[in-house]
C-alpha cells in the first residue's frame, strides 16, 4: 500500500472515530436527559400528594412503579441504539476501507494495464518495420518473428483475461460442462510454452488420461495463467515444473517455481482481484493483478480449491484440486 493511500486511510479513519465517539456521547448525553426528566416528573407526582389521601400509599407504589418502567425502557432502547450504532459503524468501518483500497487497487491496475498493452504493441511495431526496412539473415528474421509472436501472446492473454473476469463477475459468461481430456490439455500447454519459451527451464509429471468434466476454455485459461505466472516470477535459471495427478477422486494440478516466494501474510491476498505485491511505481515484473484472481474465480465455478504454499528449499508452489464423479482407473 502507497504512502497517499495510507494517508487516506489514516484521515477516514480519525474521521470515522470522532463521529463515531460524537454519536456515542450524545446517545450517553440523550439517555441521561432522559433519566432527569423521568426523575424530575416523578419527583412533582409525588410531591402533589396528599398524606391524609386514603389512596396515598397506592398512588405512590404506582409512581415508584412507573419510574422503574421508564428507567428499564430508557436502558432498553439505549442499549438497542447503543448496539444497532456499534454494528453500522463496523460495517461501515470496513466498507470505506474496502472501497479506498480497492479504488487504489484499480490505480494500480489502470498503470499496469497501461503498460502491458503499450509495451508489446512498441515491441511488435518497432521489430515488423525493422523487418522492412532492412534485409537482415534468415536466422535473425526468424528470432524477430518469434519475440513478435510472444508479444501477440501477451495481448492475447491479457485481452482474454480481461474479457473474461469481467464476463464472469457479471454473470454473461455462459460456463459449459463437457467431457475433456485434462492430461491432453495442460500437455498442450507446457509444450507451447516450453517451445516459445526455449531459453528457460521446464520439467513436467502428468499423468495421461485425467478426465474432467470442465469448461475447455476457462481450463485452458486457468494452465495458461499459473505457468505464465511462474515464468514471470522465476529468476532465468530456475526450473518451473508443472504436475498433473490423480489419487482417486481427487485430481491435483501443481505449477511449481524458484522465484523469490510469496510471504505468509500475501498468500490468500494475491487471489483477490487487481491485487499485486508492492505497487506499480517500484514493481518491475509485468502483470495487471487479474491473472491471479482469475484462476481463484475458474476454480470456484468448477467447485474446485486453490492455494500457494512454498516450495522448498525456494520458491511458490501453486496447487488446484479437483473432485471428481469417479475414481481414475
Amino acid at each position: 500500500m502507497d504512502v497517499f493511500t495510507k494517508k487516506r486511510l489514516a484521515i477516514a479513519s480519525i474521521v470515522y472515530w470522532l463521529l463515531l465517539c460524537y454519536i456515542v456521547v450524545a446517545l450517553v448525553w440523550w439517555f441521561i436527559a432522559l433519566q432527569r426528566q423521568n426523575h424530575q416528573m416523578i419527583s412533582y407526582k409525588m410531591s402533589e400528594l396528599k398524606m391524609d389521601d386514603p389512596s396515598f400509599q397506592a398512588k405512590y407504589q404506582l409512581m415508584v412503579q412507573e419510574k422503574q418502567i421508564k428507567e428499564i425502557r430508557n436502558i432498553g432502547e439505549g442499549s438497542i441504539f447503543l448496539v444497532v450504532i456499534l454494528i453500522a459503524s463496523i460495517f461501515v468501518y470496513q466498507a470505506v476501507r474496502r472501497q479506498i483500497r480497492l479504488q487504489n487497487q484499480q490505480e494500480n491496475f489502470m498503470m499496469a494495464i497501461t503498460h502491458e498493452l503499450k509495451t508489446p504493441i512498441a515491441i511488435a511495431k518497432l521489430n515488423l518495420e525493422t523487418l522492412l526496412k532492412y534485409s537482415l539473415p534468415e536466422e535473425k528474421k526468424q528470432k524477430m518473428l518469434q519475440a513478435t509472436l510472444q508479444e501477440t501472446n501477451r495481448l492475447n492473454t491479457l485481452a482474454s483475461n480481461i474479457l473474461v473476469s469481467s464476463q464472469l463477475e457479471g454473470g454473461r459468461y455462459r460456463i459449459t460442462k463437457e467431457e475433456l481430456d485434462l492430461s491432453d490439455l495442460v500437455k498442450t500447454a507446457y509444450n507451447d510454452f516450453h517451445h516459445r519459451f526455449a531459453d528457460r527451464q521446464f520439467h513436467s509429471e502428468i499423468e495421461p488420461e485425467i478426465d474432467i468434466d470442465g469448461d475447455p476454455l476457462l481450463l485452458q485459461i486457468l494452465v495458461n495463467n499459473l505457468i505464465e505466472n511462474a515464468i514471470k516470477y522465476s529468476p532465468k535459471e530456475g526450473i518451473i515444473t508443472c504436475k498433473l495427478t490423480q489419487k482417486n477422486r481427487t485430481i491435483l494440478f501443481q505449477v511449481l517455481d524458484e522465484g523469490a516466494g510469496i510471504p505468509d501474510d500475501e498468500k490468500k491476498r494475491v487471489f483477490e482481484k487487481f491485487y499485486r505485491i508492492g505497487n506499480e511505481t517500484t514493481r518491475t515484473t509485468k502483470g495487471t493483478g487479474l491473472g491471479l484472481y482469475l484462476c481463484k474465480k475458474i476454480v470456484e465455478d468448477h467447485h474446485g480449491h486453490i492455494k500457494v504454499a512454498d516450495n522448498l528449499p525456494r520458491g511458490s508452489n501453486f496447487m488446484v484440486s479437483f473432485t471428481v464423479k469417479h475414481a481414475h482407473e
